[in-house]
């Protein structure tokens, strides 16, 4: 006997497509109620509905009763059964359509207050920051200050007289200079890192 060859279990057979594409599947059902409420909510179709019904009426009403397929003497039986037909699959598929919005809807309302939120909390760090800064920014001396503080000292120095009523401050060579510069630059990294070091 010949062995049939068989597939192992963990290969997948592959899918059959059926040849046939199920209207009711998917999403395409749904696309096509809101388009035929779409559709029926435009003046084309008033106007479209409203020209059918004249004519049939019209044919029915003044042709030979030999050409007449619905005639007058019935009351119209035949248009009442089609408009009752269209009346009554049109008001399950307005209904799904308008479903359908409701759902977007509400997806929409969600992602707009999860907007929002986000929105909030970003207004909020940016409010915290500016606040952080203005209270960093209060011990930076402004230029407006800096103006003020040399003003200040300019009108002391008018005030105090002449230069010759002063004593004369001993002249400075560059080396001097220098050293007396250094020496403050370091007291100001000592002062400095002696506050980050203990932050009490």
């Amino acid at each position: 006997m010949a062995e049939k060859n068989v597939d192992p279990l963990d290969d997948p057979a592959p899918r059959r497509r059926g040849r046939l594409r199920n209207p009711l599947r998917g999403d395409a059902f749904g696309r096509g109620a809101e388009g035929f409420a779409r559709m029926m909510g435009t003046p084309a179709f008033l106007v479209g509905m409203t020209l059918f019904c004249a004519v049939w009426l019209t044919w029915n009403s003044l042709a030979p009763e030999s050409a007449q397929f619905d005639p007058r003497a019935l009351n119209f039986t035949l248009l009442t059964l089609i408009l009752s037909l269209q009346a009554s699959y049109a008001a399950p598929l307005l209904l799904l359509a308008q479903n359908r919005q409701d759902d977007r809807d509400r997806v929409q309302a969600e992602q707009d207050r999860q907007s929002n939120e986000r929105n909030h909390a970003t207004t909020d760090f940016i409010t915290r920051e500016i606040a952080s800064l203005r209270l960093a920014l209060n011990d930076v001396a402004t230029r407006d200050f800096v103006r003020g503080e040399l003003r200040d000292l300019l009108q002391e120095l008018e005030e105090a007289g002449p230069e010759t009523d002063r004593p004369e401050a001993p002249a400075l060579d560059d080396q001097s200079l220098r050293a007396i510069l250094r020496e403050e630059v370091e007291a100001a990294l000592e002062r400095r890192t002696g506050k980050e070091q203990d932050p009490q």
